[in-house]
């Protein structure tokens, strides 16, 4: 896996986190940065952390299952991206209960409510030759820029744009899950 693929799958995994922060963000009266970053820092650390274990995980199995590792990675990527586009396009829950302010708890269930797709995705990498030390950084490192502006923004954006860049997300992951596919299956001529 190339750059621009870790790249694409660090800022993929990070725009359900970036939603999350946008509501959140958008139910402080007036998100200070240090908030802002504080939440940032506990959605990245999960978020490196839980593609590290999934890929635990994954490399466990890898001898079973070589001969279909391009079917999983493409089965988990697909499946992670059509889950996040239906989550993207669902109506939005009552926001009756909003908090004044985000405590440790609370913000580290909603991450690692949002990392149980990247802990997938680490199994799906498990299959693939990656440097998971690599990606799994790049995926923290993209949670915490994102959620960080996330909070900082949500206020003037609320949720529907939290929404769009969960279909994007969606849409991203789809498309590297296909593109693993297409290129292991040798379905485009090589030049």
């Amino acid at each position: 896996m190339n750059l621009l693929s870790t790249l694409l799958i660090a800022f993929a995994m990070s725009t359900d986190a970036f939603a999350a922060a946008v509501c959140k963000g958008a139910s402080l009266a007036r998100p200070r940065f240090s908030e802002a970053l504080r939440t940032g820092l506990i959605f990245g650390v999960i978020e490196t952390l839980t593609p590290l274990l999934g890929w635990l995980l994954g490399s466990a199995a890898a001898p079973l299952v070589e001969a279909w590792d391009h079917w999983i990675a493409f089965a988990l990527l697909g499946g992670l991206g059509l889950h996040m586009i239906r989550a993207g396009l669902s109506p939005d829950e009552d926001e009756a209960d909003k908090p004044a302010r985000h405590g440790f708890w609370r913000l580290a269930l909603t991450a690692v409510g949002t990392s149980i797709d990247a802990l997938a995705i680490g199994v799906g990498l498990a299959f693939l030759d990656v440097n998971i030390w690599v990606t799994a950084l790049a995926i923290g490192c993209a949670t915490t820029l994102m959620v960080t502006l996330g909070v900082m923004v949500g206020r003037l954006l609320g949720s529907i744009a939290g929404r769009r860049a969960e279909v994007a997300g969606g849409v991203v992951l789809i498309a590297i899950g296909t593109g693993i596919l297409v290129d292991h299956l040798g379905l485009l001529a090589r030049t």
